[in-house]
C-alpha cells in the first residue's frame, strides 16, 4: 500500500513569508503521494476589517454570513491558495490548488441551525476519492483551501482541521495515511509557555482528560478531535507539530496513539 502523507498548515503560517517558505519546504520534502491543507482565517479576518465588514465569532468558530462567505472565498480560494500553489511549483512539487468544488471533491451541506446560526458553514457529507486518487495517480499534489460545495451550487465554509482529517479517512482504505497538523509549537505543550515541554504521546483516550486540566484547549481541541476521528477510520498516524518536521519522524512532535 503506497503511503499517503496530508499536511494542514494554519493560516498563522501563510502570514509570514519566512514561515510560509520553511513549511512548504518541508512538504516539498516528503517522498511520495502527499497533499496540503491550509486554512486563512486570520488573513479573512484582516480583509473583513479593510473592507469594513464585521468578522462575527463565536467559540472560536466564524459565523459565515453573504459577505463574510464572499471574503473568505477571495482569501482562501484566491489569493492564499494560489501563493501555496505558486510557491510549491517554484520548488519542483507540481501542486494543483483546489476547492471542494473542483472536481466534485469535497461535498458539504449547510450546518443545522440549533442554538446558532453559523451561515454558510459547511458540514463534509462525502469525498470524492476516485477523481482524488486519479490526481494523485498522475503525480500532482492537491492543496486544498476550507471551501466546499453543496452540489447545488452554494460554496460553503468548511474547518480546514476538518476536511484534513475527512480526507485522510475516506482514503485510508487505499493508502497507508500520515495526518500532520502543524501550527507554531513543537507538538501539544504541557506548559504553554515552555516550548520544551511537548508531550510525546497522546493515548485517544486522554483527550478530554487533558481538556479538563486546561492542557488542550481553544485551537487545539478540534484539532484532537478531528485526528481521533481519523485513527478510528484507519489513519494510520496522526501528529502535531512544526511545519518543518513533517518529512523527518525522529523530530520532537505529539504523537496521537489510538
Amino acid at each position: 500500500m503506497d503511503k499517503l502523507d496530508i499536511v494542514k498548515l494554519g493560516g498563522e503560517l501563510l502570514e509570514s513569508s519566512e514561515n510560509m517558505k520553511t513549511a512548504l519546504s518541508s512538504f516539498h520534502a516528503l517522498s511520495g503521494h502527499k497533499i496540503l491543507v491550509h486554512g486563512g482565517g486570520s488573513q479573512a479576518s484582516a480583509l473583513c476589517e479593510k473592507l469594513g465588514i464585521e468578522a462575527k465569532m463565536h467559540n472560536g468558530r466564524r459565523i459565515t454570513d453573504d459577505d463574510t462567505l464572499e471574503v473568505a472565498v477571495m482569501v482562501y480560494a484566491g489569493l492564499a491558495n494560489k501563493t501555496v500553489v505558486a510557491g510549491l511549483q517554484k520548488l519542483g512539487t507540481n501542486a494543483i490548488g483546489l476547492t471542494g468544488a473542483d472536481a466534485n471533491l469535497i461535498q458539504a451541506d449547510k450546518r443545522v441551525v440549533q442554538d446558532i446560526d453559523y451561515g454558510w458553514a459547511g458540514d463534509i457529507r462525502s469525498v470524492n476519492t476516485a477523481n482524488l486518487k486519479a490526481l494523485l495517480s498522475i503525480g500532482l499534489s492537491p492543496v486544498f483551501c476550507a471551501i466546499t460545495h453543496d452540489q447545488n451550487g452554494q460554496l460553503l465554509n468548511t474547518n480546514a482541521d476538518t476536511i484534513a482529517a475527512t480526507v485522510a479517512s475516506a482514503l485510508a482504505a487505499d493508502y497507508e495515511v500520515h495526518l500532520h497538523y502543524c501550527f507554531g509549537h513543537a507538538g501539544v505543550l504541557k506548559d504553554i509557555k515552555d516550548e520544551n515541554s511537548v508531550i510525546p504521546t497522546i493515548q485517544v483516550g486522554e483527550v478530554d482528560e487533558l481538556h479538563h486540566k486546561g492542557i488542550i484547549a481553544d485551537g487545539m481541541l478540534p484539532k484532537l478531535h478531528n485526528g481521533v476521528m481519523a485513527l478510528q477510520h484507519g489513519v494510520q498516524a496522526v501528529t502535531i507539530e512544526k511545519p518543518e518536521t513533517v518529512h523527518n519522524e525522529q523530530a520532537l512532535k505529539t504523537t496521537v496513539i489510538g
